[in-house]
């Protein structure tokens, strides 16, 4: 057996030691038993078991209840090799930042850090990750702007090409940018040897399967020398992201383009260690390491059904009550309530424990809670993203988009007053030209502001595919791909009308 080498500093241990006890006193016996065993499966996997130092190993941590559970899992696994052995691995903590993560989160993640002692031990590095911006975390860190622009203008195009389908809209941009981050806190200074994660073999080979069939479908594989590894996944998904947004922003969007370009500069010998069958996530099993010793707070708004780091689901839940008021003829109320139930259904399914589904059906519960939380996604909509109601609305009706399909519904129940230039609008978004002074710029400055979108972005809609939802599987482009077989969807019989003939919908969310 290899005697890794010790570090001496009386002050570490001791700051070490007292962080073991704390955690010690807050995780069961069972997953203090089950963290030791994976530490020692870690230290045989590290690439320098004799200098424990020199190893660093990443962990992504969002914020949300399970990853703070992985976080404290791994915390444990590295004191415990401390105590061991004098010595221990260097552990990166990284946090995928986006608009839609309010500061709530920021907060379960600096009370979590002072919990487990991250902050004040050298070897512990915490990152968060701003677009393609590293940085040191800090609770105070401001949102970058550029970051909160990116994301609101993919949310807005992807939108209005799905007629706000929850999951494209929210979820394919962040997804990539999700992996990107990932990349980039791999390959920051210096790079690290091993990825933590808690998914199992199985998920992890299905996922680079799935990337690799997704890439060789639409003709995106890297060459052959850039197709192995962890690597050669984050190749594969450059090209599937490039081409995504190539679709979404416009072929000639260079610059865009490029801003979201996912980094493939890691370490070739770059190893994943999976913690899958060493613990459990069922936050009803550590409720009070989450709650008590973590300090983790369910926020209103960070807290959003199956999330518990970002308040995309609940805004997913505002437009749906939107579609239902503004193009189905019911109340905004029933359209949310349809929602809250499917949303439920998705919490039963990850098995959540019973107090957090009652106090999300709670949380809709009533006329006077309907009107608060309406308000609440109004707010957050714009606090988050800059976007008002009206744009969101705009996005339900996807007005523009193929060739202005849906343009004459939208302007007789939202714009009355610009029936009249429906043709003007039509001649408008077909020509790449610089409106006319007069009535025509007029027209075109209040398109951009009913949208939130440019003219040449509006122009690029009218040129686009409109891809709804189906109930039935269809093969058809990368943006319906992207999501193909995710599991957060559910066909619902959705009512239209005032004499509520029911309609087959595929419903998706979070």
């Amino acid at each position: 057996m290899v005697t890794p080498t010790v570090e001496r500093s009386p002050s570490r241990v001791a700051t070490r030691r007292d962080a073991l006890t704390a955690l010690r006193s807050a995780m069961s016996r069972e997953n203090l038993t089950s963290a030791a065993r994976c530490a020692m499966r870690l230290y045989a996997a590290l690439p320098e078991p004799a200098s424990l130092n020199r190893n660093v190993v990443l962990v992504a941590y969002g914020g949300g209840k399970d990853s703070s559970y992985t976080l404290a899992f791994v915390r444990a696994m590295q004191l415990v090799l401390a105590e061991i052995y004098g010595s221990t691995f260097r552990m990166r903590v990284a946090t995928n930042r986006h608009a839609g993560m309010p500061r709530a989160v920021m907060e379960n993640i600096d009370r979590a850090y002072r919990a487990l002692g991250l902050l004040d031990d050298p070897d512990c590095e915490l990152l968060v990750v701003d677009g393609s911006v590293v940085s040191t975390f800090d609770v105070d860190l401001p949102q970058r702007r550029e970051v909160v622009e990116r994301n609101r203008v993919d949310i807005l195009m992807t939108g209005h090409r799905t007629a706000a389908d929850a999951r494209p809209t929210f979820c394919n941009a962040c997804n990539l940018s999700m992996v990107n981050a990932f990349g980039l806190a791999a390959a920051h200074d210096g790079g690290v040897n091993v990825i933590i994660t808690g998914d199992s073999q199985t998920e992890q080979r299905d996922y680079f399967l799935w990337v690799t069939r997704l890439a060789r479908r639409f003709g995106l594989q890297p060459s052959p020398d850039h197709r192995s590894g962890f690597k050669g996944f984050l190749s594969s998904l450059d090209k599937i992201s490039g081409a995504y947004f190539a679709d979404i922003h416009g072929a000639d969007a260079t610059a865009t383009i490029a801003e979201r370009a996912i980094t493939t500069d890691v370490r070739t010998d770059l190893q994943f260690f999976s913690i899958y069958d060493d613990t459990a996530y069922a936050s009803g099993d550590h409720w009070d390491l989450l709650t008590e010793f973590l300090g983790f707070v369910f926020d209103d708004v960070a807290f959003s059904f199956t999330e518990s780091d970002c308040g995309n689901p609940a805004l997913m839940a505002h437009l749906r009550a939107l579609k239902t008021e503004r193009r189905h003829g019911r109340t905004y109320a029933e359209g949310l309530a349809e929602y809250v139930d499917f949303a439920l259904g998705l919490m039963h399914q990850k098995e959540f424990p019973d107090r957090l589904i009652t106090v999300m059906r709670e949380r809709y519960a009533g006329a006077a809670a309907v009107a608060r939380m309406r308000s609440a996604m109004q707010a957050y909509a714009m606090e988050a993203y800059g976007l008002t109601d009206e744009q969101l609305v705009a996005m339900v009706y996807a007005p523009f988009t193929e060739k202005g399909l849906h343009l004459d519904r939208y302007l007789s129940n939202e714009q009355p007053d610009l029936v009249s230039s429906t043709e003007t609008i039509h001649d408008l978004l077909a020509e790449d030209v610089v409106p006319p002074a007069g009535d025509v710029a007029a027209l075109a400055g209040r398109l951009q502001r009913v949208t939130g979108l440019t003219l040449a972005q509006l122009r690029l809609l009218y040129r686009s595919s409109l891809r709804l939802p189906s109930t039935t599987p269809v093969k058809g482009e990368l943006i319906d791909a992207i999501l193909e077989g995710d599991p957060h969807k559910k066909v619902v019989l959705s009512l239209r009308g005032a004499d509520g003939h029911a309609v087959p919908e595929l419903l998706s969310g979070r």
